[in-house]
């Protein structure tokens, strides 16, 4: 029995690429730390700076995060069909995410995500061979308390301290130096301080492992919704799903007007709340208004382009940050910090185009992108790519991150 592809999966992690290239702008251009201390912004650039925090940042990884788990459902039916130990051929596969992860974490750039979906495949594991029904209880209820503890810290904590301990901001002088050095440091330099440089001097112990380990937990629920979406296989027959897309779709203006009343107002004890609740809502009404989108014009070029882009996912999210870190840091073109939030936008889209229009000759020739097939190699401990199936005929759904 052949493993369809689901192409709207594919399109949809094109989109969420494309989401996550845009809101990690910022970051190449000013630092993951820099980022949200930006000052004497032209009002183009912080009409920019607005539209990336309230309609990107936040609500594209959660996208990501969700296709990551609705494609370990897929990978887990694959192998089991084929009578495979499913949780060993994971464990392979995440330990080289996490190496991945490390490597481009250390040598390349701060703000990686593969380290951290390595890291969160290995507890997952525990909800592969789990029933439909409990995995989506046990997402219904971490999205409920980890959103339902953010309203209550809000309510019940001193505003005065709670307000005084919202968010965390850099020393002037680590902003400062971070500029110096990715403006016009050498690779070696930038790795130095990237790896070296301490950003949280003023941030106690306490808090940096309580982020540590509320961090999964936080993320846990988009994770397992998209494992029971796969489960229950959505999105394999868009027509037929199109109300449940419509009721969805109606999240988004809900999470859009939580993050913009955030981001607009003055900074208060809610803004972190409105925030931390609005962008997976958010993330949930892009995923349904996209899907609405796919039965619409599934067949044109566009939804194609995102198509090519997402089956390559990993190998293009890494480019991303090889091609940006070449144009912004002192190595490359020394950029850093210069361009403005505008112009980065622009240049975002651009740099997705390329690889789209990349993507796309690309698959005319290969099957699977150069990492990506790193990563079968290695899980399926084959030379081909593949499960060693006693089925010759048959073949598993790819299993991009």
């Amino acid at each position: 029995m052949k493993n369809q592809r689901v192409t709207l999966i594919d399109g949809m992690r094109g989109l969420s690429l494309l989401g996550i290239l845009l809101a990690n702008m910022l970051i190449f251009q000013y630092g993951i730390w820099g980022k949200d201390q930006l000052a004497d912004l032209s009002a183009l650039d912080q009409g920019a700076y607005y539209f990336t925090k309230i309609f990107i940042e936040g609500s594209f990884l959660p996208i990501f995060t969700f296709l990551f788990g609705y494609s370990m459902i897929k990978m887990a039916e694959s192998l089991k069909r084929k009578n495979l130990p499913v949780k060993r051929y994971f464990a392979r596969r995440s330990l080289l995410l996490f190496a991945f992860g490390l490597a481009h974490s250390i040598w390349l750039w701060e703000g990686d995500i593969l380290l951290f979906y390595g890291a969160i495949g290995f507890l997952l594991l525990f909800f592969v061979k789990r029933k439909t029904k409990t995995i989506l209880i046990w997402g219904m209820t971490l999205f409920i308390l980890t959103n339902g503890l953010l309203l209550l810290g809000t309510v019940v904590s001193d505003p005065e301290t709670l307000q005084a301990n919202s968010g965390f901001l850099a020393s002037d002088e680590y902003i400062e130096k971070t500029q110096e050095v990715y403006s016009t440091g050498t690779y070696g330099e930038i790795m130095d301080h990237r790896n070296n440089a301490d950003p949280m001097e003023g941030m106690s112990e306490e808090m940096i492992l309580a982020m540590l380990l509320l961090a999964p937990i936080m993320m846990s629920p988009l994770f397992l919704f998209g494992m029971y979406a796969a489960r229950t296989n959505r999105f394999a027959q868009p027509m037929k799903e199109r109300k449940g897309y419509v009721i969805g779709a109606l999240l988004l203006p809900v999470g859009l007007g939580m993050k913009g009343s955030a981001y607009l107002m003055p900074y208060n004890v809610w803004t972190d709340t409105l925030v931390g609740i609005g962008a997976p809502l958010t993330a949930i009404g892009y995923i349904c208004a996209f899907s609405l989108l796919y039965t619409l014009i599934n067949k044109s070029f566009v939804m194609g382009m995102l198509e090519n882009v997402g089956k390559l996912s990993l190998t293009n999210y890494i480019m991303q940050t090889v091609i940006c870190t070449t144009i912004f840091y002192g190595y490359g073109l020394g950029v850093f910090g210069q361009l403005g939030v505008f112009n980065g936008i622009l240049l975002g889209v651009g740099i997705f185009i390329v690889q789209s229009v990349v993507s796309h000759f690309y698959l005319t020739v290969f099957r699977h992108g150069p990492l990506e097939f790193i990563l079968r190699v290695w899980t399926y401990l084959s030379w081909k790519g593949r499960s060693k199936s006693k089925r010759e005929g048959s073949h598993e759904e790819t299993t991009p991150v």
